[in-house]
């Protein structure tokens, strides 16, 4: 064999073995499998599963416009405006006890560009009846319009509760840290107690709660109820305070009514009215005062477009020994 022969054929072995590598090159890998999200309807409408999970997760909120208006409402200018976005995240998952559901609310709101703050709305647990985490009680739903104040202003408590539903009736039992309500006397760390009841029976519903703050010994219950009257809903309330606790301290004792007349099928018109007896606390801040009050308003809902609405509401309160106080406020909201 000669020289020449031989760089032939180690020519030709190189192209054999550079060819079979150049081949196994662009040998294409296997594509892996995508998993595309599942729409989950065993929760009703909005959910899906989370990939690779049997869990259902619904994301839900709102983008809100308010202007408010009201004596000294931002220093000394009679109005404000204020930015609100706020998300909520369901997440729920069958369980041999029934549904395990897991919810957490977030809220930002702006005041403007510099003061703004993020905000933990809601977070809590619930399976089986049982709830325990950061909610808001049975004392802060309300009448439809914006008139009536039929609780204190501190309605979101860390809790525990246990609420039993059949059908349209449920009742419950409630555990709440009352931490931050604080009347003149109290420590900052107080525990109440609160019972609820209500339900539905045709076009009437109804509501029965009531409250005891262990750390004031005083205790407040509640009545409410709704009919289908017309062409609106006709809304009756009631409350009675033994003396100003965490559920109730507008006044001692108080009765409330709204129409909420359903115009059109956009268009809803609430007026409303509220009379409160022995209104607001005294010097102490431990009992009630004197003073009687009462409250007239007119709220104004309108759907601009599906998921879009437009509010608007205007209160006037005349109490004893004060200033008549008239406020107000307009809302553009967006849902999603």
């Amino acid at each position: 064999m000669n020289i020449k022969s031989l760089l032939l054929g180690s020519a030709a072995a190189l192209a054999v073995v550079s060819g079979a590598q150049a081949a196994d090159a662009i040998v294409a890998a296997e594509p892996e499998a995508v998993e595309y999200v599942r729409v989950c309807d065993a929760y009703g409408t909005g959910y899906f599963y989370i990939p690779g999970t049997e869990t259902c997760l619904k994301i839900e909120g709102y983008v809100r416009f308010q202007v408010d208006a009201g004596p000294n409402e931002s220093g000394t200018s009679d109005w404000d405006a204020f930015t609100r976005g706020q998300v909520q995240f369901t997440a729920k998952s069958d369980t041999e006890y029934g549904p395990l559901t897991g919810v957490i609310v977030l809220q930002a709101n702006a005041d403007n560009a510099s003061n703004q703050e993020t905000i933990l709305d809601s977070a809590y647990i619930d399976i089986a009846g049982f709830r325990a985490g950061l909610f808001y009680s049975w004392w802060d739903d309300g009448l439809s319009g914006e008139t009536d104040v039929l609780a204190s202003h501190d309605t979101l408590h860390n809790s525990i509760r246990y609420q039993y539903e059949s059908g349209d009736f449920y009742a419950g039992i409630s555990v709440d840290e009352l931490e931050g309500v604080i009347h003149a006397g109290e420590s900052d760390n107080n525990v109440g107690v609160a019972l609820g009841l209500g339900g539905k029976a045709g076009a009437f519903s109804y509501q029965l709660i009531g409250g005891y703050d262990t750390d004031t010994e005083e205790g407040a219950i509640r009545g409410m109820g709704t009919v289908a009257i017309g062409p609106g809903t006709l809304g009756l309330a009631a409350a009675w305070a033994s003396g100003a606790n965490a559920y109730y301290d507008e006044s001692e004792w108080t009765v409330a009514a709204e129409y909420a007349i359903q115009a059109t099928d956009k268009l809803k018109i609430t007026p409303g009215v509220q009379y409160f007896g022995s209104y607001g606390l005294d010097a102490t801040g431990d009992d009630f005062s004197d003073n009687d009050a009462w409250k007239v308003g007119l709220t104004v809902d309108y759907q601009i477009v599906e998921n879009f609405y437009a509010k608007a509401s205007v209160q006037y309160l005349d109490a004893d020994n004060s200033d008549d106080v008239t406020t107000g406020y307009f809302r553009l909201q967006r849902a999603f």
